[in-house]
């Protein structure tokens, strides 16, 4: 990871779980970080993410619709993570101009931006397995038909080929990475809406119990943070990405088997089975395994911890900090 050194980066939704974390990785490589957040409340944005790094980053709070901020932000950065977005099917459905707002328009106002001052710039854009809805086969590579079950899918398949074709129109570099469910510190710990993997781990810190929707034998394929960062930097760092996406993925387990597993870590909790909610079940996408065979043999990615040694480090965050992400 030496290309980082000296680099200047902007990393939009700097201050959520994802970008926060790879901000503090950044750092480390020697690069020039500026994190740009628009603090958007429920969104997972929490300042105290950047706290062992604050006074090397700069911080922009703003909207990437602030057309004068974002131009500046823009302007001369070699790198541009582009992590702002929203990811709760439930609220898009629930409110679909806002999703539309946060993960469509707002993306058009930071490409344009990128057209009108930083042409040359490479930007590493946040997609979603979201994109493919309920899978036709497993593992689901990256020419499975994407045809999502809730708005927010749809968006961000609209802000993925947003940044394609800048990328073929105006020579501006692009590369997506279609991530799967995400877990570890950092992570917004109020509410499930934008992964409950991370709730269940604070119901179980709390004595609370986890209810599993169905039966709980759905399959989720997920990654740890320190996984997802190694990615978002290889594919930064290779010439071979632009114009490409490439899925994430790693640990399929069934949300039953994650939460057992967590309460063997931690050392006490419960779960329940309970009926599937009628608004969670008719956009439930079912099993998720994603084919990770294009990265993995392009890139050298591939996930490295394991579910125990997260769950173990997520654990240790939330108990030492929990004061700062409990509401």
């Amino acid at each position: 990871m030496k290309d980082f050194s000296g680099k200047r980066i902007l990393i939009t939704g700097g201050l959520g779980f994802i970008g926060s974390s790879l901000a503090i990785k950044l750092l480390d490589l020697g690069s020039k970080v500026e994190i740009y957040d628009g603090l958007i409340k429920n969104l997972g944005g929490n300042i105290y993410n950047i706290k062992p790094i604050k006074s090397r980053v700069k911080v922009t709070i703003a909207n990437l619709s602030d057309t004068k901020k974002i131009a500046r932000s823009v302007s001369e950065k070699d790198y541009i993570f582009n992590l702002a977005g929203t990811l709760s099917h439930i609220d898009s459905m629930q409110n679909p101009f806002l999703d539309l707002q946060i993960n469509c328009q707002d993306q058009l106002c930071l490409l344009e931006s990128c057209r009108k001052y930083n042409p040359k710039v490479k930007i590493i854009f946040a997609g979603t397995r979201n994109q493919y809805g309920k899978a036709l086969y497993l593992p689901v590579d990256e020419k499975h038909i994407q045809e999502p079950t809730d708005i927010n899918g749809i968006n961000s398949i609209a802000a993925e080929k947003y940044h394609f074709l800048y990328s073929r129109i105006y020579g501006i570099k692009a590369v997506s990475l279609r991530m799967t469910n995400t877990y570890g510190p950092r992570h917004q710990m109020n509410h499930p809406k934008q992964g409950v993997l991370n709730w269940f781990i604070r119901l179980l810190i709390e004595g609370k119990t986890v209810k599993l929707f169905g039966d709980g034998s759905q399959i989720r394929d997920i990654n740890y943070i320190e996984d997802v960062v190694d990615a978002l930097l290889l594919a930064a760092n290779s010439r071979n990405t632009n114009g490409q996406a490439y899925n994430l993925g790693g640990s399929p387990v069934t949300l039953k088997e994650f939460v057992k597993k967590a309460i063997k870590i931690l050392g006490y909790g419960r779960y329940k089975i309970i009926k599937f909610p009628l608004k969670r079940k008719s956009i439930e996408i079912g099993n998720y395994v994603a084919d990770v065979k294009k990265i993995k043999e392009e890139l050298g990615w591939q996930p490295r911890v394991t579910i125990e040694e997260g769950l173990r480090k997520t654990f240790d965050y939330y108990l030492a900090h929990r004061k700062y992400y409990w509401q």
